[in-house]
């Protein structure tokens, strides 16, 4: 008979439990109450009247105006911007030119302006002080305070997602397989339609998903370029800021439960799809 050896299965930690456990359960303590009590909050406050109360005031034009307002800025931005961020993302990954570092550099910028600051520059470059703002006006065309305005605020804070998904998992498969559908014969835009994109299409859903959330629940680029105007520029999370400012409380947490409820829905797929294809969006967090 050979000998075995038994080897005694160490911690990968040298903490003690009683300290392990401490420190679980602070960051357990922390997520409850950063995360599950305000949402615990702004359900129970919205149905503090019962859901009578509650659905009808989801009912209330405003409301309605808001909701749809929302959806359409975001039915719009998203594709918008899943388009450009697949453009950018293969320009920078699949060429090499003068200025790529820049150019990555621009795409990044929305993360490192405020919001606030971004729908004020909108304001300055449209509004009827400029030049052209002064043109737009002249030919009817309203941009700031208006939907356009609306749509450009929600698209420029909301324009690194689709790329800054796309760019790591690109630069990860290479230009190999692109470069051999060429040789045998395919255009550029079937090598694309036959091999990017299905290679890219998860990391897509990925970056599309996290547009959308943040093009739902935008605030401070939207506030100031909108102008708040109730029933036309209003979109959800500005309408629920001037209910809460007018003590309408149920109305106010009625329609923030309606977005908690979009948010979670967009989370739950954002975690199905890193469950059932981490390999592929893993490529993305190693760049």
């Amino acid at each position: 008979m050979s000998d075995i050896t038994f080897i005694r299965a160490e911690s990968v930690t040298t903490e003690p439990r009683l300290v392990r456990g401490a420190v679980i359960g602070t960051v357990l303590v922390l997520i409850a109450i950063l995360l599950f009590a305000p949402l615990i909050a702004v359900f129970a406050e919205a149905l503090s009247r019962g859901w009578a109360a509650a659905v009808a005031s989801l009912g209330a034009p405003d409301a309605r105006s808001a909701i749809r307002l929302t959806m359409i800025v975001a039915a719009i931005a998203v594709p918008l911007n899943a388009v450009f961020g697949i453009a950018a993302a293969w320009a920078i990954t699949k060429f090499d030119f003068r200025g790529k570092a820049f150019l990555i550099t621009l795409i990044d910028l929305p993360f490192s302006v405020s919001p606030v600051v971004a729908g004020l520059a909108l304001v300055l470059l449209f509004g009827a002080n400029s030049s052209l703002g002064a043109w737009f006006i002249a030919h009817d065309v309203r941009i700031v305070f208006a939907f356009p305005g609306i749509v450009l605020a929600t698209m420029f804070v909301t324009f690194p997602f689709v790329a800054r998904e796309l760019i790591p998992v690109m630069i990860e498969q290479g230009r190999a397989e692109e470069e051999a559908a060429l040789t045998l014969g395919a255009s550029g835009w079937r090598a694309f339609l036959t091999v990017t994109l299905p290679n890219i299409r998860w990391a897509l859903l990925y970056g599309v998903l996290l547009c959308n959330a943040r093009a739902m629940g935008e605030f401070g680029a939207v506030a100031v370029i909108s102008g708040k105007i109730r029933g036309e520029t209003t979109t959800m999370p500005i309408m629920i800021e001037m209910l809460y400012n007018e003590y309408l409380s149920v109305a106010a947490f009625s329609l923030a439960a309606v977005l908690a409820l979009l948010a979670l829905v967009t989370l739950t797929l954002k975690s199905l799809l890193e469950w059932r294809h981490a390999d592929v969006l893993a490529a993305t967090r190693r760049h």
